[in-house]
């Protein structure tokens, strides 16, 4: 979500560019990579899906600048920063025989397979975020609030249309493909597609984390469209950190209190929670993240047995022996 006045959205997520062929070359060697896999010929894949998760790390690293100047968003900044470092490394892990990375690159293969035809197709895109701006509007009326819709600086109907005079801030947002939850939905998408296990559990677990996030974020962008016109947080401590740190105006601290400090740490928690109630449903799912966490730690993970040990038929998670 973006609050205008504001200039449109960069080449980097607003239409296909450097930043988007990058993405499309690293899915596609990822794939190309997992197919050589299959086929296979271990050595071509590893070497592959190494340059591959390089590939990806650039890619992010060209997010920066987007994230910092026009999202200001520190989270999300530092997120990027640190991504170039961790696929380098996940790469040289590959190239030097850790394949059991492979069941992680096949994740984040789907998770693209997922996120950028949204990204990068228009129809796609449109439909996306104007359904969006469409529930998160509904939303508002459920609290007592009506704008209305129009064009935002985007150039979607996405914009909820308040009128200056008769708020706190004068400003107003609008929705972006990044307040779709999209992005989440693909990373549990590719998680679940990337494990081998029973479709009747797969379908169940994609179901309940789509459903989850679609509802969050509803709440999300209901939260932010209406704390940033109203003011929610304009006060004085909150206004000086965000004119004197993030160069905002001072009529942005709401939306920017609301928007990159709240909702996207209450995010975290949320995926979190959302991760829990995956496992608990489809146990499989621990194998690429204990490959992530490995990454970001250089430890072995045993996730399963601290979550709790799946029964013999693989149908649920049971609570660990004390003996």
């Amino acid at each position: 979500m973006s609050s205008p006045p504001v200039t449109a959205l960069p080449a980097a997520v607003g239409s296909f560019g450097a930043t988007d062929a990058l993405a499309w070359v690293a899915i596609g060697a990822f794939v190309l990579a997992l197919a050589l896999q299959w086929q296979a010929h271990e050595d071509a894949a590893r070497y592959l899906a190494a340059g591959a998760w390089v590939v990806f790390g650039v890619f992010w690293l060209t997010m920066v600048p987007y994230y910092y100047g026009e999202a200001q968003s520190p989270i999300q900044t530092m997120l990027s920063l640190a991504a170039l470092p961790l696929c380098a490394y996940t790469g040289y892990l590959l190239y030097r025989g850790r394949t059991s990375l492979f069941v992680l690159t096949k994740a984040v293969a789907f998770m693209g397979i997922i996120y950028l035809p949204v990204e990068t197709i228009p129809f796609a895109r449109t439909w996306l975020i104007e359904t969006t701006a469409a529930q998160t509007h509904y939303g508002m009326e459920l609290l007592g609030h009506s704008p209305g819709l129009n064009e935002g600086a985007n150039g979607y109907e996405s914009r909820f249309d308040f009128d200056p005079d008769e708020t706190v801030t004068g400003r107003t947002t609008y929705i972006v493909l990044a307040c779709t939850g999209i992005g989440s939905m693909a990373i549990f998408g590719g998680l679940i597609a990337a494990v081998k296990a029973p479709l009747r559990r797969k379908a169940t677990a994609f179901a309940l984390a789509i459903g989850v996030i679609w509802f969050l974020n509803l709440i999300r962008n209901v939260f932010i469209g209406l704390a940033s016109p109203f003011g929610w947080f304009q006060y004085d401590p909150l206004i000086y950190i965000t004119t004197t740190y993030m160069g905002s105006p001072a009529d942005r601290t709401s939306f920017l209190v609301a928007h990159n400090f709240v909702a996207q740490s209450l995010s975290i928690v949320a995926l979190v929670g959302i991760t829990y109630l995956v496992i608990r449903i489809l146990p499989e799912v621990v194998e690429p993240l204990e490959e992530a966490l490995f990454v970001l730690t250089g430890t072995e993970y045993d996730l399963a047995d601290a979550l709790g040990k799946p029964d013999p038929a693989g149908e649920q998670l049971t609570p660990p022996s004390d003996d």
